[in-house]
């Protein structure tokens, strides 16, 4: 049984999310701002969770299921044709984060989850490889946090307490959204701006 991407993700849906950023006053510091780019964050791991959920089940093989990643991923990461620089810097900031829950789902999908640490372990494995410089090591090793997120464990948010700010710091946030979007994937349905 076959799916069209349309079930899970639509540029349509992506652009709705774009438009209310463009058409809104956004300030990172204000609740409201943080929480519609959250939701614009967690909106897109909702649908990346929709697919696993369907491979999962057996609705999807494995090649359409990272097909349908690949799809929803084309559209999540594509250049956003945003004039307002401080708005591009901070949907760049969601993408960001999104990429690790990308890489997690594929892998997951792939190759199952990864069973060679804890997902606190991975998490400190990637800060470290992060301070060496090593940007593909640390996504590596957020990506296998994340399969294991996808197979029900959960993040200690506590981890990232003592991670510095930059890319493993903003992927952590992405599984955090993932996390969410496992737990509770109608958070935001009303939301959408479809």
């Amino acid at each position: 049984m076959s799916s069209s991407p349309d079930d899970f993700y639509t540029e349509e849906r992506w652009q709705n999310w774009i438009e209310r950023i463009e058409a809104e006053e956004i300030d990172p510091e204000d609740e409201d701002s943080a929480r519609l780019l959250l939701n614009l964050q967690d909106d897109a791991a909702i649908a990346i969770t929709r697919v696993v959920g369907a491979y999962d089940e057996g609705e999807l093989e494995t090649e359409e299921a990272r097909e349908e990643l690949a799809a929803i991923q084309e559209v999540v990461l594509d250049d956003t044709e945003i004039d307002d620089e401080e708005k591009a810097m901070l949907i760049d900031g969601v993408q960001t984060s999104l990429i690790c829950v990308f890489y997690a789902a594929d892998e997951y999908v792939a190759e199952g989850p990864a069973d060679d640490a804890t997902v606190e372990e991975y998490l400190r494995a990637a800060r470290d490889a992060e301070a060496e410089e090593d940007v593909e090591a640390a996504l590596g090793y957020c990506a296998r946090a994340g399969t294991l997120v996808l197979d029900g464990q959960d993040i200690d948010m506590s981890v990232a307490e003592d991670i510095e700010y930059g890319l493993v710091a903003e992927w952590i946030n992405g599984l955090d959204s993932l996390q969410s979007a496992t737990r509770d994937p109608e958070v935001i349905e009303e939301d959408a701006g479809e």
